[in-house]
């Protein structure tokens, strides 16, 4: 492949991240192994430090315009970064052979399946949380803190073994978890926010296990930074509904690739 279409693809999947939150992972990873012909575990490094630097620029513009929920932030990364530590010590003890590259595969494909059936239902998931956030408000908002560290836990484990996670998954679980709260384009940052740090420390981990391929990185950021610029001016602009059955069925179709 030509290394002015590392570019295109950066581009691609930052406008994708500028506008929704979702692709810094779900998508950049599976195209990295599936077009590029990355090794899973380099796919896995690089695109930590991709989605971290290009959800930076994000994040900027999001939060010059105050649409970042730093309580939630916090909330989730004292979750996700205990949790992605120890999956990097894990991954470290077993010198990364622990995981082969087919069981790398196959849990992306299973997590990309996963996200896509979840990016389907989040208007039910997002209507259940709102109903128990209204009649049983006490007990709602009494664990939502407890869920929310716990569901930075899961992210955190999952972010640091295949860099999926962070957006696409993470966008579900907070509709459910803070329905009235979160705006559309709030929700889009606050999730981005989360992400920095989250594949900040992932990425680190993959650095120190040989798993990430700088040159590459930087033709992905090429074209990257513009595109998350370009996706942040039409943040919470897009139809909803169309926009999220055509990332489940992106996801779902690239799952079902990986698993095949």
């Amino acid at each position: 492949m030509h290394t002015w279409m590392y570019s295109l693809v950066g581009l691609f999947v930052g406008t994708m991240v500028g506008a929704t939150g979702v692709g810094g992972g779900a998508i950049m990873t599976p195209l990295l192994i599936l077009l590029m012909g990355v090794s899973p575990h380099t796919a896995v490094g690089t695109d930590l430090l991709y989605a971290s630097l290009t959800k930076m620029v994000g994040v900027g513009i999001h939060g010059s315009r105050n649409r970042v929920d730093w309580k939630v932030v916090r909330l989730l990364a004292s979750g996700s970064l205990p949790a992605a530590i120890v999956t990097l010590i894990w991954l470290r003890w077993a010198e990364s052979s622990g995981v082969s590259n087919g069981v790398v595969i196959a849990a992306l494909g299973v997590i990309l399946m996963i996200t896509s059936l979840m990016m389907v239902f989040r208007p039910l998931l997002n209507r259940i949380g709102r109903h128990l956030r209204i009649t049983e408000p006490t007990h709602f908002i009494k664990y939502q803190p407890v869920l929310t560290v716990l569901a930075g836990a899961i992210l955190g484990f999952l972010v640091a073994l295949t860099s999926i996670g962070a957006g696409a998954l993470g966008s579900v679980m907070l509709v459910f978890l803070y329905p009235l709260r979160l705006t559309p384009v709030k929700l889009v940052a606050t999730d981005l926010a989360h992400a920095i740090p989250l594949a900040l420390v992932a990425g680190a981990g993959h650095i120190l296990l040989g798993n990430v391929d700088f040159v590459l990185l930087g033709w992905l950021l090429l074209g990257s930074i513009p595109g998350v610029m370009i996706g942040a001016h039409f943040a919470g602009k897009l139809p909803d509904r169309v926009l999220r059955i055509a990332i489940a069925v992106v996801l779902g179709s690239i799952g079902l690739k990986l698993l095949g």
